[in-house]
């Protein structure tokens, strides 16, 4: 039996998001402590196997009402099903024969779900990787985050930028430009511009989640696109100035001025908060990071958080706090 298994990460937004979704600039970094796995094999018929997180039975009403209020309605099942649709509507375009052996395919991840640490595309990009090596198709590189991006936006409806397909499709730490001048397509896709930088570069990052309350992505991100499209100036210039703060952070990493590179990320987070209604929970993540020290921004939509910690004492500080707030905190694997 030929087995297919393939792994995407985690990552963790450093500084510039959310602008990456409004022709904006962002540095991310790969975080391999978490990832999606998906395994895929030749059978007599095209299986999709439900995975546990994909809940259907449960031991009471109660049950039932608390796993909805942590995880959402979703799973994971429509994240593989859309995905397989798209690669063969990719084909299809691509005027590329797909052989007619069927398969089953089954997910696992242990990536902390709806805490913005990107567990959907995450599901996407490997079950994109298992697809391209079944059928003999390769997706250029620069292509891929692009492919990835409409399965969540048009295919599921749920509010999507580039950054995080982009990171899990390069990973290490990746610098990116999206600005509309900076765009080429590719077999009719539209790639931006994609710098890896050297991991050895990063400071001492912590991550720290919640790992009791949670929020949809798609709740997260409220009306912003409908004001930023309106062009309300207090969106449109907060947008323009994260996107600076990921060209400064570029400049700071690269020349290891890590007290430059706090103060933006600190930074970040205030024009963040200046256009959003944050949930208080999370305000109090950053805040009690901030007193301990670290730096702190959301690596993500919300519910975890990502900074630079100064040395053991500080990161022992941030583990004991946080977790007073129900947050488990770890440092990001990089590189494997």
């Amino acid at each position: 039996m030929n087995l297919i298994r393939k792994r995407a990460y985690s990552r963790a937004g450093l500084i510039g998001n959310p602008s990456d979704g409004y022709h904006g600039k962002t540095i991310s970094a790969i975080v391999r402590n978490f990832c999606a796995e998906v395994v895929l094999y030749e059978w007599d018929s095209l299986d999709i196997v439900l995975a546990e997180n994909d809940r259907a039975r449960f031991a009471s009403i109660y049950d039932l009402a608390r796993d909805v209020k942590l995880h959402g309605y979703y799973g994971g099942i429509r994240l593989v099903k859309a995905t397989i649709k798209r690669f063969v509507d990719y084909c299809q375009a691509q005027n590329i024969k797909l052989h007619d052996r069927n398969f089953s395919v089954r997910y696992q991840t242990n990536i902390p779900r709806q805490v913005g640490m990107a567990g959907s595309s995450a599901i996407i990009v490997a079950t994109l990787r298992c697809l391209m090596e079944f059928y003999e198709v390769e997706i250029p590189k620069e292509v891929q985050p692009s492919f990835a991006l409409p399965i969540e936006r048009e295919e599921l409806g749920i509010t999507a930028g580039l950054q995080d397909r982009v990171i899990q499709v390069y990973e290490g730490v990746v610098y990116m430009d999206f600005d509309p001048a900076r765009e080429y397509s590719v077999r009719g896709f539209p790639s931006y511009h994609y710098e890896p930088l050297d991991p050895a570069l990063l400071p001492s990052l912590y991550l720290s989640y919640h790992t009791d309350l949670s929020e949809p992505t798609e709740i997260f991100h409220n009306d912003i696109r409908g004001r930023f499209n309106r062009g309300e100036p207090k969106v449109v210039n907060a947008m323009k100035h994260c996107a600076s703060l990921a060209t400064r952070g570029r400049a700071a990493l690269l020349r290891g001025d890590y007290q430059e590179l706090g103060r933006l990320i600190n930074e970040n987070f205030d024009t963040r908060r200046s256009i959003y209604n944050l949930p208080p929970w999370q305000v109090e993540m950053v805040e009690v990071a901030r007193r301990c020290g670290a730096s702190a921004h959301f690596s993500g939509s919300g519910g975890a958080i990502v900074g630079i910690y100064e040395d053991d004492t500080m990161y022992r500080r941030l583990n004991e706090h946080l977790a007073k707030l129900h947050c488990a905190t770890i440092r990001p694997n990089v590189v494997p």
